[in-house]
């Protein structure tokens, strides 16, 4: 992917600041097995990791989520705006970026109301989750001050 976007050391920091980093594997709030910086990749109950490899897999990630939000946004983008995409596409994974409507929003310049978007991803399994809501609102600060930037 030529010329294709990456995460800066604030995306990096972001997500650490939001997944944390865990050793041992724990249910995260939907109930996938995760471990290290938000990891799921064929983890299972019972699995430990140590940071070295923690960060590997965080890297890992980071690309899979990058090529996602390289691939799927066809508009120019602030590097703030490609954090918060990529920490959003981190999280969720790349489908509920694919089919969502900020994704389409986005696509269509329309950076306002798809920042607003931002505030509606923050139910995990039915239920409004407070951590989501503190994360939602960073990303959304985070591509709102790309579009300040930009503008």
């Amino acid at each position: 992917m030529a010329g294709a976007m990456k995460a800066s050391g604030a995306c990096r920091a972001l997500i650490r600041e939001f997944e944390g980093c865990y050793l041992s594997a724990y249910r995260c709030p939907a109930g996938i097995p995760t471990i290290g910086v938000g990891h799921i990749r064929g983890v299972k109950m019972g699995d430990r990791c140590s940071v070295q490899q923690a960060d590997v897999w965080l890297t890992e990630d980071l690309q899979d989520a990058e090529a996602a939000v390289n691939t799927l946004v066809k508009v120019p983008l602030a590097q703030q705006q490609f954090d918060a995409l990529v920490s959003f596409t981190f999280n969720l994974g790349q489908g509920a970026l694919a089919e969502s409507t900020l994704l389409i929003l986005l696509n269509k310049r329309s950076f306002k109301a798809a920042a607003e978007q931002f505030d509606r991803w923050v139910h995990s399994g039915g239920k409004k989750l407070a951590g989501l809501v503190r994360r939602r609102a960073a990303e959304k600060a985070l591509f709102l001050d790309g579009l300040r930037s930009a503008t």
